[in-house]
């Protein structure tokens, strides 16, 4: 998948003190059309919007401020209110669900799935000596083995400094000097937990940048920075050219290869056989975690480069453990070897395939590994407590782009 970077937001139209608001007499109640709860002054743009064909607000270029009309009143009786005007576009929002607002109904997660059991270090591309005692290490001497060369990482248990020197004691008891390796941080980013299924698609934003004031790449830039993995609800979708274009706030729009989305979609998926799985969207790089016809969990994932494919289908968790030190290449020279030690709650579901954490990096949403599905640390502690032995894992691409046999 290719994603772009250049996109925008819209910072919303300039506001000035509204007039005297219009009372309206409704099955027996007063109504005060506008700010609800009876505010004195209403505040509102100096253009007001309007709904297009498609039910999707658009600018006026032109046209004298009209009296709110509340939304409610709008949607149950619109035969009541003016049909322009902002209260016209309010009601348009409300039925996209842009207003009033309606967050994402998120669970706090426990903080002890963000506490990772070990320590890690890179070691140099050219690889290490592994020494027996931290004295042999000190002097470079009596080296009984090595790590070959390329992509690598060990976890460690002590790190000792002296005269000048550092040396590292590994989990696995051997000891390498510190200066052919450096110290990492781990990814802090993590996914959602729901008490309930989202109401509409939702995802995160995968650059820093900014939205565009409608679809389409024309479209004039606006004044809100969002962040790389902020997340967005997704109220309306159009197609301009190749591409959707997302609605993620009133005159706020991005381009789909500008974030990973998430579709809730409780159905059971061809292939599955229980109502609790394990959904991976190869194209959003996304996973959704489903059970008894609710989405529980969502977050990005990383899986696998071209070449090197996570397979589409229906497998099951055949193997979970605590930990796991992956290592291998394919390459004839063995250019892409890779050491990754005590890689953090791994889940096996389709031959060397797994899901787990990975440590190493801070791309999720782009396809990085050799075919597993790599996951933030938190997400993967959640996810590895959650499933058994036996849980299905649905994989799929909706561009079809990716093999569903082996090579």
């Amino acid at each position: 998948m290719i994603r772009s970077t250049d996109f925008a937001y819209n910072a919303g139209a300039e506001e000035k003190p509204g007039e005297a608001v219009k009372v309206l007499r409704m099955d027996g109640r007063l109504w005060l059309a506008g700010v609800a709860m009876a505010l004195g002054l209403i505040l509102w743009p100096t253009a007001p919007a309007w709904a297009d064909g498609e039910g999707l607000v658009t600018e006026p270029a032109s046209g004298a401020i009209e009296y709110l009309c509340p939304p409610r009143l709008h949607l149950r009786h619109p035969r009541r209110c003016t049909p322009a005007g902002p209260g016209m576009a309010l009601a348009a929002y409300a039925r996209q669900g842009v207003f009033p607002s309606n967050p994402l109904p998120v669970v706090p997660l426990d903080p002890e799935l963000s506490v990772l059991p070990y320590t890690y270090i890179r070691v140099g591309k050219g690889g290490a000596k592994l020494y027996p005692t931290k004295r042999a290490a000190l002097r470079g001497e009596d080296a009984w083995g090595s790590i070959p060369p390329g992509y690598l990482f060990v976890s460690w248990t002590d790190r000792y400094e002296e005269e000048g020197k550092v040396v590292y004691r590994s989990t696995t008891g051997s000891y390498l000097r510190g200066d052919n390796v450096s110290r990492i941080s781990t990814p802090t980013f993590h996914g959602l937990q729901f008490w309930r299924t989202p109401e509409r698609p939702f995802g995160w934003i995968m650059h820093n940048g900014y939205a565009s004031a409608g679809p389409g790449r024309d479209q004039p830039l606006t004044g809100r920075l969002l962040y790389r993995y902020e997340v967005v609800q997704i109220y309306a979708t159009r197609k301009v050219g190749d591409f959707e274009w997302y609605m993620i706030g009133p005159g706020e729009w991005i381009e789909q290869r500008q974030i990973a989305k998430v579709d809730p979609d409780p159905r059971r998926p061809e292939g599955v056989q229980e109502d609790r799985w394990i959904s991976i969207n190869l194209y959003e790089q996304t996973l959704a975690v489903y059970e008894e016809g609710e989405l529980v969990y969502a977050t990005l994932v990383s899986s696998g480069l071209r070449g090197w494919w996570t397979r589409p289908g229906a497998f099951q968790i055949f193997a979970k453990l605590e930990k796991d030190t992956m290592r291998g290449a394919f390459e004839a020279d063995r250019s892409d070897y890779y050491y990754l030690e005590d890689v953090p709650w791994v889940l096996y579901y389709d031959q060397a395939r797994a899901l787990h954490g990975a440590y190493w990096h801070n791309n999720f949403g782009y396809p990085q590994s050799h075919g597993c599905v790599n996951l933030a640390p938190t997400d993967a502690h959640w996810i590895f407590h959650w499933a058994q032995e036996g849980t299905w894992v649905y994989v799929w691409d909706p561009s079809g782009q990716t093999p569903t046999q082996e090579e």
